[in-house]
């Protein structure tokens, strides 16, 4: 890297710097710590959902995926998101807001202690904090990957730097801090992008993309290749309607934090239209990349390659920290969830004085907390030292989380499943986690579509066949669902039954 690409990242960290600075001045207490207090406007929310969506293992994972077998990357990634916020945003995106707007709930989790009860939202909590560590380790180990490719850094210094980077803007400006750096990654993404696409056109020739396929290795054109089946498209696609419809909680805030429930359903439709064109812009240059860079052996490698081949001095440099930028802001918005889900939902059941700490008190709790979790996920990274670790990590945890958790946690917002009770939530998520882990580590030669799909598959069975066989609604419950059919001042008329604007916070 030249001495302008590292200006340009310099310059970067700076602007990271300027934004957490300026959102601390607009956080006083949790709720806008957590939630923003639902001042996010709509577009912005949108843009965040989709941006939060991304870090740097797309462009070492998927970019492997991309080079090994072609456009299938697609298909079975961000065409599968896009349908599935698309479905989100008439089924989940207006509920999750009206949660806050009418019950006052600042994480994703705090409103199933009502909607169940107690111990349903503690095993939910207390699973996906802990695998959500993981999940972030392998983020850091993605972007020190890059780092180590572009700049030769030590794994261990890139970590290292990115997390106290990311640390040190999200500790102190909460959830503004993190949707105004989506926006930032955004704007960078967009020009790094078409830089790239531009830099493979003139590479290649004016008719870019449309005549490579027929020089591209057999199948690099077709939807469905290599490891890619059709059965894991369709997985994909059912995981992905409940992972980023609020599955992956970080994504359920951004919902929470716009103004209201209907601008809660166009961030989510703009963000499906992202989903479905934009990521054509970033992955075809990677299908591109056997005719650039030819013959590499890890096909991990090959987005650093494509960018040393094509990209000038500067233009790298823009890379790198849209690089950084898309690692931290998806770990700053992961960070800012679970940090609101134990500062919510775990640590008051632990030590009930936590509940009666003053406002300032429980800022102070949440900063901390948010320190200690991003240490421990970089503690991880660097142990592990990044081997084998990456894409594994982001699939396996996908297929260990999004059925036993999101499937009581999203089907529980739903007017038509009030009824079904805590036993259905328990044994739904208990199943779920059976079935990943018999099919993952006991069952020899599993596809890659079993070990994503069986898990989700078997919590919506279980949770339907047990809920519907063994009701257990209550009053409560039952009001706190309907209550979310509208927004408040709003008449609530799903079901013919009516909702209030307050449910009883215990």
């Amino acid at each position: 890297m030249s001495a302008l690409d590292w200006i340009v990242v310099a310059g970067y960290f700076l602007v990271v710097v300027a934004i957490g600075w300026w959102s601390k001045q607009r956080i006083h207490d949790v709720a806008d710590f957590f939630t923003a207090r639902g001042r996010i406007p709509w577009w912005l929310s949108g843009i965040s959902h989709h941006m939060s969506g991304y870090s740097a293992v797309m462009f070492v994972a998927f970019a492997a995926v991309a080079y090994d077998d072609g456009i299938t990357v697609y298909f079975w990634w961000p065409l599968t998101i896009g349908l599935g916020v698309g479905v989100g945003a008439f089924l989940f995106a207006a509920r999750w807001n009206r949660l806050r707007a009418k019950h006052d709930v600042k994480s994703p989790l705090e409103y199933l202690a009502r909607r169940y009860n107690l111990p349903t939202q503690q095993v939910l909590a207390y699973s996906g904090a802990a695998l959500k560590v993981v999940d972030i380790a392998a983020k850091w180990v993605a972007i020190s990957v890059l780092l180590k490719g572009f700049a030769d850094i030590p794994l261990e210094v890139g970590i290292i730097f990115t997390g106290v980077a990311t640390m040190a803007y999200m500790t102190v400006g909460g959830l503004w801090a993190d949707v105004l750096t989506d926006m930032g990654q955004f704007v960078i993404q967009a020009v790094a992008g078409f830089a790239m696409l531009f830099a493979v056109m003139i590479e290649l020739g004016a008719d870019f993309p449309f005549t490579m396929w027929g020089d591209l290795p057999d199948g690099h054109g077709d939807p469905v290749s290599g490891s890619v089946t059709t059965w894991l498209i369709i997985a994909f696609l059912f995981v992905k309607t409940f992972e980023y419809n609020g599955g992956m909680w970080n994504l359920a805030q951004r919902y929470m934090a716009a103004p209201s429930g209907s601008a809660a359903k166009r961030s989510a439709l703009l963000s499906s239209a992202l989903w479905l064109v934009w990521p054509l812009i970033l992955f075809l240059p990677m299908v591109a990349a056997p005719l650039i860079v030819p013959g590499l052996t890890a096909g991990e490698e090959s987005y650093v390659a494509l960018a040393k081949e094509l990209l000038p001095a500067g233009l790298i440099g823009l890379m790198l920290a849209g690089f950084f930028s898309h690692t931290m802001a998806m770990v700053a918005s992961d960070s800012n969830v679970i940090t609101a889900v134990i500062t919510r939902d775990i640590a008051p059941v632990l030590v009930p004085k936590v509940r009666r700490l003053t406002e300032r008190a429980q800022l102070t709790f949440a900063r901390i907390t948010t320190v200690l979790f991003v240490s421990l996920s970089m503690t991880i990274a660097i142990t592990t030292r990044g081997e084998g670790f990456v894409l594994d990590t982001v699939v396996q945890l996908v297929a260990a989380t999004m059925g036993p958790i999101s499937i009581p946690l999203m089907l529980g917002l739903l007017p038509w499943f009030r009824r079904i009770g805590p036993t259905a939530a328990i044994v739904s998520w208990a199943g779920g986690l059976l079935v990943w882990y018999v099919v993952r580590y006991q069952i020899d030669g599993s596809t890659e579509a079993a070990i994503v799909g069986l898990p989700l598959l078997t919590s919506l069975v279980l949770y339907l066949g047990i809920g519907f066989l063994k009701p257990e609604s209550t009053p409560e419950s039952e009001e706190l669902v309907l209550s979310l059919n509208s927004d408040p001042g709003e008449d609530d008329t799903d079901d013919g039954r009516p909702g209030r604007d307050q449910v009883t916070t215990g």
